[in-house]
């Protein structure tokens, strides 16, 4: 069976909604799902109740950007959380007023980049046409792409998201370890190879996270080639770390699907009993 534990829904910054994630997974053979959209929970209880129905398990999940040391927007997937937590969701709205202020400064600085060219400003309400949440930069990208604005997403992002960027708000990280493991979480860097591409540095900063708390690492991922991806796997036996798998999939990405890793790699689901104990043993 075919998993796929990072995914992102239309509440956060995908392009489908959580029934249709779940829908294109029953498609595609994937049988296991993560629906960890970016600090936001507001998708899990739809794709979980799809997932009952379409025979898709899902695996409630979230993906919080934090601070540490000197880099910025490490991603941080929490596994088996309690979703329903009200603390958490506390501070996740305080993470979403923040954020909405800079989507909103974003679409300005964007707007100036069209006004200048001579083109009609973007409105709000074409941009969160494309969310179910907060809108966020891919939200925009997709409105310049209706617009004609743009060729592609990619393109969007090149022309206009990059240049009008505005700093987002993390989490400390020693905060968002310790939620995830309040709310009984399983704590799993994503992506690592998007902090560095240089295996001592990369090394020395999991060692430094699983000394703070880190469960595991998203081993099978998008961003690794295949030696990177054997790097991550040695270093996740070598620490006692659990493995995992996921396609960051958000419904835009050129050549991208759910279930999938580069060059047609499949995430099988001999990973899950790892993660599964270790939510146990968290929840113990």
């Amino acid at each position: 069976m075919n998993i796929d534990l990072h995914i992102h829904s239309s509440f956060s910054d995908g392009a489908f909604t959580p029934t249709e994630l779940v829908a294109r997974a029953v498609t595609l053979g994937v049988g296991v799902i993560a629906i960890a959209d970016h600090d936001s929970v507001a998708g899990v209880e739809e794709a979980v109740t799809a997932g009952a129905y379409a025979g898709v398990a899902v695996l409630p999940a979230v993906e919080l950007s934090v601070q540490f040391e000197n880099w910025s927007d490490v991603h941080l997937l929490g596994y088996g959380i309690d979703h329903t937590d009200i603390c958490f969701l506390q501070k996740l709205d305080a993470i979403r007023h923040s954020r909405a202020g800079r989507n909103d400064a974003i679409l300005n600085r964007v707007n100036e980049m069209l006004d200048r060219e001579g083109l009609f400003p973007l409105k709000r309400e074409q941009v969160r046409a494309f969310a179910r949440d907060s809108i966020g930069r891919p939200h925009i990208a997709r409105a310049l792409l209706e617009q004609g604005y743009v060729e592609s997403v990619e393109d969007a992002f090149r022309r206009y998201l990059v240049p009008g960027n505005v700093p987002k708000r993390y989490w400390a990280i020693d905060e968002a370890l310790s939620e995830i493991h309040r709310i009984g979480g399983v704590a799993v860097l994503a992506h690592p190879t998007s902090i560095s591409k240089n295996a001592n540095i990369l090394e020395a900063v999991i060692t430094s996270l699983r000394a703070s708390g880190l469960d595991g690492i998203e081993v099978y991922n998008n961003m690794g080639w295949p030696l990177e991806i054997e790097f991550l796997r040695r270093i996740a036996a070598e620490q006692g770390l659990v493995a995992t798998a996921g396609s960051d999939f958000h419904g835009i990405e050129e050549g991208l699907e759910i279930g999938k890793g580069r060059e047609g790699m499949r995430f099988d689901s001999v990973l899950l009993a790892p993660l599964y104990e270790r939510i146990h043993f968290i929840r113990s």
